[in-house]
This record gives structure tokens, sequence and C-alpha cells, in this order.
């Protein structure tokens, strides 16, 4: 008997691509469904990794000049005609609107305060939406895939019963494929989702950081704004 499930064992190809080609459409839906959330999860990965890296060397470089005694004005003027990101589109958002507001003449140093405020908070709002755009894919694939994958292993396993009533025989080689196939769907799940969940924790992380430092010079810059308008009366 044992001799006889060993052969049977054998002659069953347990290899990645035949439990592929073996498995029910619903089991094949699953896999592609996870290989391509697995996919695209890792081109977010790659692709915000190296975002925040550009926005951090950007930021620092921004802070940098920023903070090196170079007049507002002349700084705005190498920025203002430049694609910007981050702070520098902070900053040439609220100089622009600061500009406007005294070529208008405008007298009220509340309406401009209120006005420069806005400004600031839907240019970080802007970018925030731009550091976190997909981030929400990889929680719902963290979330999601293992659940996939388990509705196909245990479709996977209904299949393997099926399989043991229509042949009456519990033989290895009857049961072994539909099993394989069920566990290979579960793995596949746990492929896609663990990279995600780490991946989401780590870039959500790092953006809220990002986030935090536009949110910190918006006050720094709103203050220096500020003062300049008390000095000229305003």
């Amino acid at each position: 008997m044992e001799v006889e499930l060993t052969s049977a064992a054998a002659e069953v190809d347990f290899s990645l691509f035949a439990l592929f080609w073996a498995a029910d459409w619903v089991v094949k839906a699953v896999m592609i469904g996870l290989l391509v959330a697995s996919v695209w999860s890792w081109a977010i990965i790659v692709d915000k990794t190296m975002l925040y890296g550009r926005s951090r060397r950007a930021m620092n470089k921004f802070e940098k000049n920023f903070w090196s005694g170079q007049s507002l004005e002349e700084l705005y003027q190498q920025l203002s005609d430049t694609e910007t990101r981050g702070m520098a589109s902070v900053f040439v958002a609220a100089m622009k609107e600061w500009k406007r507001s005294h070529e208008q003449g405008a007298s009220s140093y509340i309406g401009v305060q209120q006005r420069l405020d806005k400004v600031l908070d839907l240019t970080i709002g802007r970018e925030s939406d731009k550091l976190e755009a997909r981030l929400t894919f990889l929680a719902t694939v963290g979330s999601a895939a293992p659940f996939v994958g388990l509705f196909g292993t245990v479709w996977g396993i209904m299949n393997s019963f099926q399989s043991i009533a229509a042949s009456k025989s519990t033989n290895l080689a009857v049961v072994a494929p539909g099993i394989a196939e069920a566990l290979f769907a579960t793995a596949l799940g746990l492929l896609a989702a663990i990279p995600a969940v780490i991946a989401y924790n780590k870039l959500s992380s790092d953006a809220n950081k990002l986030n935090a430092r536009l949110e910190g010079f918006a006050d720094e810059f709103s203050a220096i704004l500020t003062r300049q308008l008390e000095s000229r009366g305003q």
C-alpha cells in the first residue's frame, strides 16, 4: 500500500506552473488577481520610495537656500518660472498671494493674513495628496489579499472533495493536486499581503513626516510674512 501511494504521488507534478495550469478556472482567476496585485504593489512601493527620497532631498536643498540669507524676492524669482514641489511649491504659492495682495493695494491686514493661510493650507493639501496617492491600494491589498487567497483555498478544497466523491477513492493522486492548488492560492495571498502591509506602514510614516515638515515650514513662513505685514503697517 505504501509503495502504491508513493508511486501515485510521484506521478503528480507539484511545480508551481503545473499547479496553476491544473487549477480550476476560479482558482486561476484568484491566482492571477493576486499576482497582479502583488506586482502593482511592488511598483507603488518602488515609486513611492524614490518619490520620498527626491522629496526629502528637495526639501533639504530648499531649506538650505531659504535660510541662507537670500532675500525672499530673489528666491521667488528663481523658483517662480520652474516646476516646484514640496516646500518650494508652498513658498511660491504664498509669495504669489503676497505680491498679488500688495499690487492690488490690500488694506486689511486680517484679510491678507486669511488669504495667505488659505493658500498655504490648499498648497499643503495638494502636496500631501501627491505624497499619499495610491497608498490606499497597499492598505487594501494588505487587508484583502489573505481573504482572497483563502477563497481560492476553500474553492480548491471543495474541488478535492468533489474529486474524491466522483472517483470514490482517497488515493493521494486524487486528493493531492486540489489540496496543493488550494495551498498555493493561500501562499499567493500572503505573498501579496505581507509586503503591502509592511510597505504601507513604512510609507505612511514617511509621508506623515514629510507632511509635518511642510506644515512646519508653512507656519514659519506665515510668521515671517506676518511680521512683514506688521512692519509695513498693514
